[in-house]
């Protein structure tokens, strides 16, 4: 990397944080991330402590695919459909129905009144709005800046989200959970979600949607029809829904290794996320410089190096050694999103956007509540280890699969 292209990126950069709604909506969508990336950690501590007679495993894989279900109808209604809403509405919405359920949830917790059918029920109410709520902050973000700015918009996204969500969150999260309760991580999340609600209020008042609004012609095209014109993007669609879905069983697996194989408590395993943070925050940053290589063999690359990481984490057995590999875990991992993400908007029409990156962000998504319920019996089958390996290895069979759905073109 050339520290022309270096500097050229720090300037891309700092020409998007100068635009104050952008920046004031990048600080919200950071501050409710770290609320997230808490109950990351906390969640998973909470169900080991009320699974009664559930298998541990398949506690935790109801608790984390909860949150998808009725996501993933909205989601699908948009993408797929005729259904419009703005994108602010929809975020407006997901942080209002968030910040209630969640503190009601976490005061339960704080009462020793959770239950694990509660617990479920709520993550799956709570969480409607999720995945339209999750495009529509691309979207607004996205939409205040020039085509010039969108990459390092995406990029900056993908640092909230590995430092917020991997860094901070999940350290916070794993103290709290040990010391205190993992209800207090569930309601300092709602306590996020309405400053990102406040922020999105204040940084895109209805002036500037409705000047949005005007420069699209309404589309009544379905995401997916206008995905098919660009067979590339619709290939790729595919291969990142299988790459989510491989990588469901470690998210499953990690809260039982750091137990079980580390024989570590709920801060190791905040302190594991973390080091997954710390890795992707580093090749978060390095995204913008990223923009000039070939887009499509920078994903494939990508899938081939995380395919690694389970692997290789299934292999040792201290933490040090542990949060070294999940950190270059998070290194090769997070540069996958944001540049996904430039690569599809860069060729779709303004009135294109809404249906097809909410379409894009379920197909991803939607993997998650099926990778965490195949994800939950092939533990408890295969074992922490077994499961670690499996979802390397299929992954490593995704490359070739993926080499020839994105290389090729037309």
């Amino acid at each position: 990397m050339t520290a022309v292209a270096t500097r050229a990126a720090n300037q891309s950069y700092r020409k998007v944080l100068r635009n104050r709604r952008v920046a004031a909506l990048l600080l919200g969508d950071l501050i409710a991330s770290v609320g997230t990336g808490m109950i990351l950690v906390a969640m998973p501590v909470q169900t080991l402590s009320i699974h009664g007679s559930v298998a541990k495993a398949l506690a935790i894989g109801m608790v984390e695919a909860a949150p998808f279900v009725l996501s993933t109808v909205l989601a699908l209604s948009i993408g797929l459909g005729r259904v419009r809403i703005p994108p602010r509405t929809l975020l407006i919405a997901d942080c209002t129905l968030r910040a209630l359920t969640f503190a009601w949830l976490g005061l339960l917790a704080l009462t020793d009144r959770l239950t694990l059918p509660v617990l479920v029920a709520g993550l799956l109410l709570g969480a409607t709005f999720r995945m339209a709520g999750s495009s529509s902050r691309r979207l607004l973000a996205t939409s205040l800046v020039d085509d010039s700015g969108r990459f390092a918009v995406n990029g900056l996204l993908g640092l909230n989200t590995t430092f917020a969500l991997y860094i901070v969150g999940p350290v916070l999260g794993g103290l709290i959970a040990a010391s205190t309760s993992p209800g207090v991580a569930l309601i300092s999340d709602a306590a996020g979600a309405l400053i990102l609600l406040a922020t999105v209020v204040a940084a895109v008042p209805r002036a500037v949607e409705a000047q949005n609004a005007v420069k699209r012609r309404p589309s009544h095209e379905s995401g997916w029809r206008i995905l098919r014109r660009r067979p590339v993007a619709a290939r790729l669609l595919f291969v990142e829904f299988f790459f989510n879905f491989l990588y469901m069983p470690v998210e499953i697996a990690l809260p039982l290794y750091v137990r079980a194989k580390l024989d570590l408590d709920a801060t190791a395993l905040g302190l594991m996320w973390g080091a997954l943070g710390i890795g992707a925050f580093v090749g978060a940053s390095l995204v913008n410089q990223l923009r000039h290589l070939p887009q499509r063999h920078v994903l494939v690359a990508v899938i081939a190096l995380w395919a690694l990481c389970p692997i290789t984490l299934a292999a040792v057995s201290s933490r040090p050694a542990a949060m070294i590999v999940f950190g270059l875990g998070g290194l090769v991992y997070a540069p996958f999103t944001p540049v996904v993400y430039s690569f599809l908007q860069s060729g779709l029409a303004p009135d294109e956007q809404q249906q097809v990156v909410t379409l894009w962000t379920t197909g991803a998504m939607v993997a998650a509540p099926l990778g965490l319920a195949a994800g939950g019996p092939l533990i408890e089958l295969a074992g922490i280890t077994g499961g670690l390996v499996l979802s390397g290895a299929l992954t490593l069979l995704l490359v070739p699969i993926a080499a020839v759905a994105v290389l090729r073109r037309g």
